[in-house]
């Protein structure tokens, strides 16, 4: 196995690793390091089945689920995400997945089936190079806020559509607006990385609405400078797994009326996101 850095931030491309095959103790322990050095790995040429899908992300840990987007038939954890002439992406910014429970995900194992000619490139973030490059001045500002995150706040263009409120219904019931702090400690490195992002994060609480929208607008605009990011552009079977403890993305929806499938599980951690 070998590991490319692909930005000075973040970013591994993997090599000689065949994800379709069981992992033995010793390449999985080499990819967990990886991911914690790297934040987010890329993989080539992996025509994973739903099964090695399946097997690849409980290597990891138990699948999250995810009831507000379609499955895989016969797999419940495998998220589809589609988008077509038909059905535009709607999720266009910058976000950490699901910051709206109160345990959010490891991470997520990307599969890209169906794979525009041009554009759908995804781009990532690192939290904690986003937070190293603060004055101490704004990291001792940040250090005790609390933020809250909102599932309604995040699908609000989902939950207006005609339908959207009964499709979604349960969805807003099991999870209302929770509580994380706006700097965290990764549970296993050790890094410390700005936690709001502009889709889940409603608030800073204790603040007035001007001064939380103030502070908000620039982490928003800090987290994602070109010196914290890296870029992946996507081929058929091609892989993306980032650690969702420390690492922000978006995809680039530039392939409009061109379609783009993907498929994705969500791995649980079952931890709430810590300041220690």
């Amino acid at each position: 196995m070998e590991c490319k850095r692909v930005s000075g931030a973040l970013g591994g491309l993997i090599t000689g690793v065949d994800l379709t095959a069981p992992l033995s103790a010793a390449v999985l322990g080499d990819l967990k390091q990886a991911l914690l050095e790297h934040q987010v790995l890329f993989f080539r040429n992996q025509a994973l089945s739903p099964e090695q899908h399946m097997a690849l992300a409980t290597a990891f840990g138990e699948p999250q689920y995810h009831e507000a987007y379609p499955h895989a038939a016969g797999f419940p954890a495998i998220t589809i995400l589609e988008n077509d002439r038909d059905n535009p992406s709607k999720i266009e910014v910058w976000h950490t997945d699901m910051t709206f429970r109160a345990c959010p995900p490891l991470g997520s194992i990307l599969h890209g089936q169906s794979i525009p000619e041009r554009g759908g490139d995804t781009l990532f973030a690192s939290l904690s190079a986003a937070y190293e490059s603060l004055s101490q001045i704004m990291k001792d500002l940040l250090e005790n806020l609390v933020a809250i995150h909102d599932f309604s706040f995040g699908f609000k263009e989902s939950l207006a559509e005609p339908g959207g409120r009964d499709r979604l219904a349960q969805m807003v019931i099991d999870n209302p607006p929770v509580e994380h702090p706006v700097v965290i400690t990764h549970p296993e490195s050790g890094a410390r990385g700005i936690y709001v992002n502009p889709l889940f994060t409603a608030r800073i609480k204790g603040l007035q609405k001007t001064e939380s929208d103030a502070l908000l607008n620039f982490l928003f605009a800090h987290m994602i400078l070109p010196e914290h990011t890296c870029r992946f552009t996507w081929e058929k079977d091609s892989i993306a797994f980032w650690d969702n403890r420390i690492t922000q993305h978006k995809p680039v929806n530039d392939y409009w009326p061109q379609s783009r499938k993907m498929q994705r599980i969500t791995v649980d951690q079952g931890l709430r996101p810590s300041q220690r």
